[in-house]
């Protein structure tokens, strides 16, 4: 059932103008909240090429100050029903992008998917893209040990939580991603790092080969985080919509 209840902290908002021409909503990964578009968005707001854009950041279901608890699952019915309520809560009258970081281009690409048509473009920060090959490989566990490392350098905590084990269960390694990607009927621009070691790159060719239509890729230098070498190139993808 649709859960009007289930919302996300919006944490950002900010339009230079009164009567913006496009919104741009902000989703972030896994063990993490939206204080890691900070950077990113003082660049893009400053800007002035953009300056008709209205610009929106939310935490997630169990991340930074959304709601968390024990009675959630931190599943795609959760967090697409929650950010659903929160889009519906700007009252756009203007067109929208959704920009995803890490698992958050996850989920802005299955609510595009849902959603069909409320979404102009999609904008995919460091997509882990992985194969139901990958996902069932014994091998793909060593992968996960490597990530679940990098995140107890920052908070061991953050492991031994429901938000996170779920979300890592339920979004990141769910066998539907890929399908939804390559299937997709909304213009997205992936954009990733040249060393980042935990987007499975080598599926990055095949996935633009099925879906030419829609699927773009911008390759940067650098590693997984939202790093000022992707987000400069958001500009560019930024104006082409202001323009079109």
């Amino acid at each position: 059932m649709f859960n009007k209840k289930l919302i996300l902290k919006k944490t950002h908002d900010f339009c230079a103008v009164k009567e913006p021409r496009l919104t741009v909503v902000f989703i972030h990964g896994i063990a993490s909240d939206s204080s890691s578009f900070t950077n990113a968005l003082k660049y893009l707001e400053g800007t002035t090429s953009l300056k008709d854009i209205r610009f929106v950041a939310f935490d997630l279901l169990g991340s930074g100050q959304s709601r968390s608890g024990d009675d959630l699952n931190y599943d795609y019915k959760e967090q697409i029903t929650a950010l659903h309520n929160s889009i519906e809560k700007l009252k756009l009258n203007t067109p929208l992008v959704l920009v995803g970081h890490s698992m958050g281009t996850f989920i802005v690409t299955h609510y595009a998917d849902t959603y069909k048509k409320s979404v102009k473009h999609l904008i995919l920060v460091s997509p882990p893209i992985y194969t139901i090959e990958d996902l069932e490989n014994p091998a793909f566990e060593k992968a996960l040990d490597m990530f679940r490392d990098a995140v107890s350098l920052k908070n061991r905590q953050v492991l031994e939580t429901k938000a996170f084990n779920n979300s890592l269960k339920n979004i990141v390694m769910n066998k539907k991603n890929y399908r939804v990607l390559v299937g997709i009927k909304t213009h997205a621009t992936l954009i990733y790092g040249d060393q980042d070691a935990f987007i499975a790159a080598y599926n990055l060719p095949k996935i633009l080969k099925e879906n030419p239509k829609y699927l773009t890729a911008i390759k940067t230098i650098g590693h997984h985080g939202v790093s000022r070498e992707k987000y400069s190139k958001m500009v560019g993808i930024l104006e082409g919509i202001l323009n079109a």
